[in-house]
C-alpha cells in the first residue's frame, strides 16, 4: 500500500489457550480512521497494545514506518495513546494536563505553552485552560485526554473504546469532534471499538475481528452493504441472516430458494454464490402495499411489531419457520397474526460466505 505507516506481518498472540491474534496481517496508510471492530474477546484491545508496545507478540512483525518495533519499548514508538479511562490528573488544570508530556520530555516552556495554546482550540476547550479538570464534564476530560496525546505530534494515534463510559448524547458529539480533529491535523488514528455506529461514523476503513483473526476489512459503507460472511452480516444490527437453498443460474446470476420461493440476487462482484446463507438488511424488505411492487415477495405471517423512536420494525415469519426483521418509517396497518407480504429486490440481496 502506497505510503504505508503501518504494517503487521502475522503477528501472533496467545494467552493459555485463548488467541487473540492469530498470524494477523495487514497494513494502514499514513493519515487513516483505521478502526478494528469486533465483540469483546476478538483481540482488537490486544492487537493495539502489542501495536503501542505494552504487550509483546509471541511472533510476528510490527512495522512503523518501515521499521521493526515489535521489540522496541513504548516510549521510542512515538505513539499517543487514549484509553476508555479518561486517566487525567485531577490536581493539575486544563493546560497543564496538555502540556504534561511535552514537560517531562524536556520541550522549552514557551513551545509548551504556544502548543497547548493550539491543542485547547483544536479540541473545542477555548476559556477553560485554567480550570481545573475535576471540575470539567466527562466529555471535557476526554477532549483533555485527547489533546495531551496529540500534544507531542505522534506518528500515530491509539485509542482503545475512549468514548465508552459516555452517556449516548455526548458519545455521539465526541463521535464528530474525533473526525474532524483527525482532519485537522492528519494524524493517523488506529481506533478500537465494538460499537457498530462508532466504527461507521468515523473510520476510513474498519478491520472487523473475530477470534484473534480479521474477517473482512472494508471501507464503512461496502462493509455495511455487502458483507461477507455469515459473521459479519449478524454482527451489524438490523441485518437478516437466512438460510437458503442455492441452485446454479444463468450467466453466473446467483438463484436460491427461500421458504419455498424462488429468488434471485444481483450479479456478484467476488462474493461466493454457492453458499447455503444469504443476508438482507431490514430497511430493504418491505410489507405492505409497497411489498407487491418489489422483484421477489414471500408470504408471511406477523409476530409482533415494535415502536424504536425513529423507525418501526416488524417481525415476520416465514412458511419455513425462519423469522426476518423489517423496519419502515411508515405504520402498516396490520396486527400480530396476520397474514403478510415481504418484498424486495435483487440488489438487496447479498450472497454470504459459509
Amino acid at each position: 500500500m502506497a505510503d504505508a505507516i503501518l504494517e503487521l506481518d502475522r503477528l501472533t498472540k496467545r494467552f493459555g489457550r485463548t488467541v487473540t491474534a492469530d498470524r494477523l496481517s495487514l497494513t494502514v496508510s499514513r493519515g487513516e480512521f483505521f478502526t478494528f471492530l469486533g465483540p469483546s474477546g476478538s483481540g482488537k484491545s490486544t492487537i493495539l497494545r502489542m501495536i503501542a508496545g505494552l504487550v509483546a507478540p509471541d511472533s510476528g512483525r510490527i512495522e512503523i514506518d518501515g521499521k521493526d518495533v515489535a521489540r522496541m519499548p513504548p516510549w521510542r514508538r512515538n505513539l499517543g495513546m487514549m484509553f476508555q479511562q479518561y486517566a487525567v490528573f485531577p490536581h493539575m488544570n486544563v493546560s497543564e494536563n496538555i502540556g504534561y508530556g511535552l514537560k517531562v520530555r524536556g520541550v522549552p516552556r514557551a513551545e509548551i505553552s504556544r502548543r497547548v495554546t493550539e491543542m485547547v482550540d483544536l479540541v473545542g476547550l477555548a476559556g477553560l485552560a485554567d480550570k481545573s479538570v475535576s471540575n470539567l464534564s466527562g466529555g471535557e476530560q476526554q477532549r483533555v485526554a485527547l489533546a495531551r496525546a496529540l500534544a507531542p505530534s505522534p506518528r500515530m494515534l491509539l485509542l482503545d473504546e475512549p468514548l465508552s463510559a459516555l452517556d449516548e448524547k455526548i458519545r455521539r458529539a465526541m463521535q464528530v469532534e474525533l473526525s474532524n480533529v483527525h482532519k485537522k491535523t492528519g494524524t493517523t488514528f488506529l481506533y478500537v471499538t465494538h460499537d457498530q455506529e462508532e466504527a461507521l461514523t468515523m473510520s476510513s476503513r474498519v478491520a472487523v475481528l473475530n477470534g484473534g483473526r480479521m474477517v473482512q476489512c472494508d471501507e464503512p459503507e461496502r462493509l455495511y452493504k455487502r458483507p461477507r460472511t455469515r459473521f459479519v452480516a449478524d454482527f451489524f444490527r438490523d441485518c437478516n441472516v437466512l438460510r437458503v437453498s442455492p441452485l446454479r443460474g444463468a450467466n453466473k446470476t446467483p438463484i436460491y430458494r427461500l421458504a419455498g420461493t424462488l429468488i434471485g440476487a444481483a450479479a456478484a462482484d467476488g462474493a461466493a454464490t454457492g453458499g447455503a446463507h444469504i443476508a438482507i438488511r431490514s430497511e430493504n424488505l418491505h410489507i405492505g402495499p409497497h411489498a407487491e411492487e418489489r422483484s421477489f415477495r414471500l408470504p408471511g405471517v406477523l409476530v409482533e411489531s415494535t415502536y424504536r423512536g425513529t423507525v418501526l420494525e416488524y417481525l415476520v415469519e416465514l412458511g419455513d419457520g425462519q423469522r426476518l426483521v423489517a423496519t419502515t418509517t411508515r405504520h402498516v396497518p396490520v396486527s400480530p397474526g396476520s397474514a403478510v407480504t415481504v418484498g424486495f429486490d435483487a440488489d438487496a440481496v447479498v450472497p454470504l460466505e459459509d
